[in-house]
């Protein structure tokens, strides 16, 4: 008889999002004449650019001719955009070869896919408050998970452990859910760490767009050391838009290797085996994001967030209330006032002012008495539901 996988069962009964959507559905379906603004989930609101647009009809009328049809693409990305996102590395003093970027469907696709590289045996450690779909990916994957907590007190930035016997570490910066930001000193102290005790980082960069503070790395393998210990994961939903598209790249350097095995070589097996590549004309649209002009339009767009998230912030300011990121990230993390609950706050958000965030609970212990929100959302509806949340907390 089959036997399925048994760690399913160990998941939590919903996942956090699936649960902010039934109880914002609930919400509703009691009340059909209330709007919700929505600062929950990181779904981008902002049209992808012109030149992108530009670049993915092109793609399409390629498509309509035999001569420039193109079938099957090259299952680790099409030599254009690899050596298009290398030179984007090197603009800012990384040397990549493009083989050792491959082009993916997204961050989230890849951060489950490449746990294939890795033993079972093999524990993961998470800095908690964490991103679930680390979590339940290792426990679906049958790993055992080391949790690291964090909190207001170092900046939900820890230092490396002294005795944990983790093989894979979780790193993401700009941190989703509290937007703290490893600076060089805390990543290179990290980086050591893994190349000291053999583990692998993996390195999630989907939000180093957002990072304005030039003292501050955009990726890890700006710092010493790390081509021998990380691999480093992006997508363009969030700087350019592709939530709906589904577009991202893996870095693995050459020199990353384990027991005499190159972590690049058996990437490049895992995706030929697996997949058939991502559509030419989405990886003609990813291409544009990296022409100039894509870049000043991308950057136009970010720039609108990061002014919702300071409407955000300074509502905040104004309310008295603890919070970090905004800055160089894309989400805002607070405590929640007069020692709430998560769950507790979001019913209030939900119920009084019609404003929809994340609890922190959903990350984790360590998040429980946190919230996040979303800057993602359109700058009329953030500024309707900063105004609503001084007037809901200024009151209490």
């Amino acid at each position: 008889m089959m036997k399925p996988n048994v760690h399913y069962a160990e998941l939590k009964d919903s996942y956090l999002f699936a649960r902010i959507a039934e109880k914002t559905k609930a919400y509703l379906a009691a009340h059909p004449e209330q709007r919700l603004y929505r600062l929950g989930i990181g779904d981008v609101t902002q049209p992808l650019c012109p030149a992108v647009i530009e670049a993915l009809h092109q793609a399409v009328d390629e498509q309509s001719a035999r001569e420039t049809f193109h079938g099957y693409q090259p299952e680790c990305g099409v030599p254009f955009l690899r050596e298009a996102i290398a030179e984007h590395y090197a603009a800012r003093g990384v040397k990549l070869s493009s083989d050792e970027v491959f082009v993916s469907s997204g961050a989230s696709d890849e951060l489950g896919d490449i746990l294939d590289l890795f033993d079972r045996a093999n524990a993961a450690l998470m800095i908690e408050p964490a991103y679930p779909a680390y979590v339940d990916a290792s426990v679906i994957a049958g790993r055992r998970i080391i949790h690291l907590p964090s909190g207001a007190e170092n900046g939900f930035l820890p230092s490396p452990p002294e005795d944990a016997d983790a093989a894979l570490i979780y790193l993401c910066s700009p941190n989703n859910p509290t937007g703290a930001v490893f600076n060089r000193a805390q990543l290179k102290a990290w980086v050591d760490y893994a190349n000291r005790t053999g583990a692998v980082i993996l390195f999630d960069a989907a939000y180093e767009a957002y990072i304005s503070d030039d003292a501050l790395p955009h990726s890890i393998y700006e710092i010493d050391g790390a081509r021998t210990c990380a691999i480093e994961i992006c997508s363009l939903s969030k700087s350019a838009g592709f939530t709906g598209t589904r577009l991202g790249y893996t870095v693995i350097p050459k020199e990353l290797e384990r027991d005499g095995m190159d972590l690049n070589a058996m990437w490049v097996r895992n995706r030929t085996t697996k997949t058939n590549g991502v559509s030419y004309i989405l990886q003609r649209g990813g291409a544009a994001v990296f022409t100039p002009e894509g870049q000043k339009q991308i950057h136009e767009q970010i720039a609108l967030y990061k002014q919702n998230a300071k409407t955000l912030t300074d509502a905040l300011d104004r309310c008295g209330v603890w919070y970090t990121g905004g800055k160089n990230s894309p989400y805002v993390w607070l405590r929640c006032p007069n020692g709430m609950g998560s769950w507790e706050f979001f019913d209030l958000l939900l119920n009084e002012i019609q404003v929809v965030g994340t609890p922190g609970e959903g990350f984790g212990k360590c998040g429980e008495g946190y919230f996040r929100f979303s800057t993602f959302g359109s700058p009329e509806d953030t500024a309707e539901a900063a105004e609503r949340l001084v007037k809901l907390l200024s009151n209490r």
